[in-house]
């Protein structure tokens, strides 16, 4: 079987392809730059934009997996988002439906609720948050994560293509969490949680209305959103106060993470998967990446959540995964906190 692979360059593409490889399939993957040497698979210079070219690269191809995509607000103007990764989403949907291919895999993410790049607050209505929660975007980005999602179910309706977006969190390169940097993270995000939970109820809620405020103010400025260069998102390791980053980016992502090899695996589960119709998937791992009670995560950065609406235990994670569990056998394989855990004794 022959799969394209759009985008298989970057580092969860050429994870990906690896096992695609890995597991038998021949694999063609394209890209933009030129001169790309993927061992075991065929590289060719193509934009999803040309519809021509990307409609001749799918010749032969049985299913595709897509991740060619602008990656962040912060790396082009709004429209340029949109049109790269919505209108090339279209294309490369409209190129395999031209081709005959009925299976399409697709990189979408965590922000199509509209959480990492939000210029307001969020204010999620239970947990964990699974597929059926509302989306409410309002960065470029995530507006165009929430519309390849609506590509994809267009294709099913029209065409009978069936496929499924992966809504991935921060998918970090193999061994980054056993390194020195991911366990400054850990440390200093726990190191907030504990000192927050020995104080006082009345000064603890003091500190978080005033990070909550802070936040906003700096949230509403839409520094994360591109402005003429590239902005500089703030880096945990070179902020002072520790609660105010922990309030205005940790939050908004949940605390949500993947190891590349697992997001891989959510590709190729997908791919080969039995199931009709467009899915839409959660892939992340477990467990918060703090390790720490994920009701107390709840408690004191989302309190507007009733605790009627919460069920959660552990150190779970506070995006479920139950549906790509279900549907295509998706269990996380390199979860760094399941390891820890198995080794306390």
């Amino acid at each position: 079987m022959k799969v394209l692979v759009t985008g298989g360059a970057g580092h969860v593409g050429k994870a990906s392809t690896e096992r695609l490889l890995q597991q038998g399939w021949d694999v063609r993957v394209i890209g933009l730059e030129s001169g790309v040497e993927i061992p075991g698979a065929e590289f060719v210079t193509c934009d999803i934009l040309n519809y021509d070219d990307l409609r001749r690269q799918m010749q032969g191809c049985q299913a595709v997996v897509h991740l060619a995509a602008i990656r962040g607000p912060q790396l082009a103007p709004g429209h340029r988002v949109f049109e790269v990764n919505v209108a090339g989403t279209f294309k490369v949907f409209e190129a395999a439906a031209a081709s005959g291919i009925h299976r399409v895999v697709q990189a979408g993410s965590i922000n199509a609720l509209g959480c990492a790049y939000s210029i307001t607050d969020i204010s999620p209505q239970y947990f964990p948050i699974d597929e059926r929660h509302p989306s409410l975007t309002n960065d470029p980005y995530a507006f165009s994560k929430e519309m390849i999602e609506n590509v994809a179910r267009y294709y099913w309706r029209r065409e009978g293509i069936s496929s499924v977006t992966l809504r991935f969190p921060w998918v970090y390169q193999q061994g980054y969490a056993e390194s020195d940097t991911f366990r400054f993270w850990f440390d200093s995000g726990r190191k907030v949680m504990d000192e927050l939970a020995a104080l006082p109820e009345s000064e603890r809620q003091a500190k978080l209305a005033d990070a909550r405020r802070r936040a906003l103010e700096y949230r509403r400025q839409r520094p994360l959103e591109f402005n003429g260069a590239i902005p500089q998102s703030p880096q945990r390791e070179l902020i002072d106060d520790q609660l105010w980053f922990a309030y205005a980016m940790d939050r908004f992502n949940f605390w949500a993470f993947l190891d590349e090899r697992d997001a891989a695996q959510a590709f190729e589960k997908a791919l080969t998967a039995s199931y009709d119709g467009a899915h839409v998937l959660f892939a992340n791992d477990p467990h918060n990446w703090l390790d720490y009670d994920s009701k107390t995560l709840v408690r004191f950065f989302y309190p507007e959540v009733e605790e009627t609406k919460i069920t959660l235990s552990g150190s779970a994670a506070l995006i479920s995964i139950d549906q790509a569990r279900q549907l295509v056998g998706f269990e996380p394989e390199y979860s760094p906190i399941r390891s820890s855990q198995e080794r306390k004794p």
